[in-house]
């Protein structure tokens, strides 16, 4: 099996709330002016930035700001590069529709697996030359080159493809993996399953480079001096972390019967402030993200609600199990389910968001697909009160603090005050003390979207499940996030503690007891070294195949994949590694990859992440987990390998449904994006996916 790190995460740069919106659907963006307030003192705006003379000023986030272009890594660079200066085979729409770019259109096997996908012949890069299929093979196969240990490879269509992971780790030769050119206008991609891979086409990662220029500059081949695109714009200027200033691409051809950019003639992308509507009030910016409440009273009374445009955000927040590992009365379905129906919405969003927000107990903005196939817990102060009393603690007493974790207002304004309202609803509503801890961007991280952790104690985190982009494996908005780690939701606090070590070390202590030590560069050199794991590896084998053989018939294909090769062959094609080694290193090397194939480690992941993949992991969980937890996994898998949205969102309504009606997952309200934008611009697209701020600038124009 893969190795499959799933890190999906959403970085506010504001505060970015209210109501709904769909994610790839029909419908178009709804950039509406809101209602003039009559009462409100008059302004006028003061005519600077671009003012309608071409150019057009709107910002990025910051921080952490753009250092670099490379479309390879999870940063704020995706979205400039994701469209606006390079050009994937398929890309957004002004209603985030995805839709054909370079593709002219693609044909599909009939077991699912192979996309065959047609280039046009007209598409150039600024340099004049033509974009082939070796352009996109090219930048593909160099994130997945083993020696790149940084390349996010669940951040594209590469996720997906047959032996990406394997190749990435070493495992099986390039010639393995499912990607193959055709001729220059011919690509086809061999998917491990069935999926939908034409959102993920549209993913930053999935871009084309031009090889002539990136061998030449490795490591800056995206300064401006070097710079060479397939995008409607390409690079003028570029100080890492400060203004990037685009220009339109004198080469660009856009694809037939799309509106593939604006008319801007300058696009000056400068970092996010803290001060955004006051910078867009002097004149220092054309397009400002409306960041908090009292933000949008300063538009209300200063005449601005003719610029005041709302568009959506498909995001949800929500509370979400923080996976500690200390054994608590909260374990006790009950007693989560009393906090969730405890919990009073709409004051938090009129109160705390001053009317920024749209109250909802489901993963679902309006409209949604997934929506009608969801039942989250209703609103019932009486009802919460009695199953507390049923699970033994009436009015609160003998239950211990609750604890609720909160992003620092730098990560998100309205955490901690969320976090207030709902400890506030608590010690009334059911006599529950609360306490709160506020969490840095990196520990908030690992607290939403790792496995267990260290040192938390129980409770819940104030989250945000969002979609980074568009495919049907996203109809759940990330509410099942802890369904991909052992030791997340549904499992016992000693099961928990079992699997701690996994996450919270960088090799599993036990493991390295057993097997060896990894990071010993003198370990594996030999081959009675190798003895270990090699016990173990058919152990494991026989249990997940075993276990495998015992799920429903509709699992198998997704379980076992026609082609993939099986885990004894991967098993093989590690030792042959290690044989074919010259040196000591090299065989140090392979059996590094072999300790990681077998035992769980987080050194190439995150502390807080592990390697969901490995032999012992699988055969521990397929032992060790409920028929719930299994069914759990069951409905994701349909969901992430359905090949329509409609498809998925039936399987994601079950899976979100038994997560909130457990009240693992505790929906509180859904995002939509408030900007302004000044008269003489048009075009200015916030992103709705996981990174929020504005993308798509190729859009924008000036009147």
């Amino acid at each position: 099996m893969a190795k499959r790190k799933l890190r999906k995460w959403h970085v506010p740069v504001a505060v970015l709330v209210a109501s709904g919106g769909l994610v790839g659907c029909a419908t178009s963006t709804q950039n509406h002016s809101t209602a003039s307030n009559s009462g409100a003192a008059s302004a006028v705006p003061v005519r600077a930035a671009g003012s309608g003379n071409g150019t057009v000023t709107i910002t990025y986030p910051s921080p952490p700001g753009i250092s670099s272009l490379d479309p390879s890594q999870w940063a704020a660079q995706i979205l400039v590069d994701q469209g606006t200066i390079l050009e994937g085979l398929y890309g957004y729409n002004q209603q985030n529709q995805i839709v054909p770019k370079i593709a002219s259109g693609y044909s599909l096997s009939k077991d699912g697996l192979t996309w065959t996908i047609y280039l046009r012949h007209d598409a150039r890069w600024s340099n004049g030359d033509p974009v082939t299929a070796q352009d996109f093979y090219y930048a593909w196969m160099r994130q997945l080159n083993p020696a790149n240990s940084q390349a996010q490879l669940w951040a594209s269509v590469l996720n997906n493809v047959k032996n990406a992971y394997q190749y990435h780790s070493g495992a099986v030769p390039a010639s393995q993996v499912g990607i193959k050119v055709i001729n220059n206008y011919e690509l086809q991609i061999t998917t491990t399953t069935p999926h939908y891979i034409l959102g993920e086409l549209a993913v930053s990662a999935s871009m084309p480079l031009d090889p002539k220029v990136v061998n030449a500059h490795p490591t800056n081949w995206y300064l401006p001096q070097y710079f060479v695109g397939d995008g409607p714009y390409i690079v003028k200027s570029f100080t890492p972390n400060g203004t990037i200033t685009l220009v339109p691409n004198p080469k660009y051809v856009g694809h037939p019967g799309e509106v593939n950019h604006g008319n801007a003639k300058v696009i000056n992308l400068v970092p996010g402030t803290t001060v955004a509507v006051e910078d867009y009030m002097a004149g220092k910016l054309d397009v400002a993200l409306v960041g908090s409440p009292s933000d949008l009273q300063y538009i209300k009374t200063h005449n601005l609600n003719s610029q005041l445009h709302v568009a959506p955000d498909y995001s949800i927040e929500y509370l979400e199990w923080d996976h500690s590992a200390v054994p608590s009365p909260y374990y006790n379905t009950k007693v989560r389910q009393a906090i969730a129906m405890a919990i009073e919405r709409q004051p938090i969003v009129q109160d705390v968001l001053d009317g920024m927000g749209g109250v909802t107990n489901t993963f679902s903005t309006p409209g949604w697909p997934a929506a009608k196939y969801e039942k989250g817990l209703p609103e019932n102060i009486a009802e919460a009160k009695k199953l507390l009393a049923e699970a033994g603690y009436p009015n609160g007493k003998g239950l211990p603090v609750l604890y609720l974790y909160a992003p620092v207002p730098d990560v998100n304004q309205q955490g901690v005050p969320v976090a207030e309202a709902i400890s506030q609803e608590l010690q009334q509503n059911l006599g529950i003390q609360t306490k709160i801890v506020q969490e840095n961007q990196t520990d908030y991280s690992a607290l939403v979207w790792e496995g267990p952790l260290k040192g938390i104690q129980p409770g819940f985190v104030v989250a945000a499940g969002a979609v980074n982009w568009f495919e049907p494996a996203n109809m759940d908005i990330q509410a099942s996030q802890g369904i991909y780690f052992p030791g997340d939701y549904g499992w016992t606090p000693q099961q928990v503690q079992h699997v701690l070590p996994w996450y919270n070390t960088p090799y599993d202590p036990a493991s390295v007891a057993k097997y060896g030590n990894p990071q010993d560069p003198n370990t594996g050199v030999s081959w009675n070294d190798w003895i270990p794991l090699q016990k173990e590896v058919q152990k494991d084998i026989a249990i997940i195949t075993k276990w495998t053989k015992e799920q429903p018939a509709q699992w198998q294909a997704i379980l076992s994949p026609p082609g993939t090769p099986s885990l004894q062959q991967q098993w093989n094609q590690i030792v042959q590694q290690w044989k074919s080694a010259k040196t000591a290193s090299a065989k140090h090397a392979a059996f590094v990859l072999a300790w990681e194939f077998v035992a769980p480690e987080s050194a190439t992941t995150t502390l807080g992440g592990t390697n969901t993949g490995a032999l012992d992991v699988q055969a521990w969980w397929d032992t060790n987990e409920s028929e719930q937890e299994r069914e759990w996994r069951m409905w994701q898998a349909y969901e992430q390998n359905s090949m329509t949205s409609s498809q998925a969102a039936v399987w994601a309504g079950k899976l979100v449904t038994s997560l909130e009606q457990q009240a693992w997952v505790i929906p509180l309200y859904y995002n939509e994006t408030f900007y302004l934008e000044k008269p003489w611009v048009t075009g200015a697209q916030p992103n709705p996916w996981a990174w929020g701020n504005f993308y798509q600038f190729q859009y924008l124009s000036t009147k």
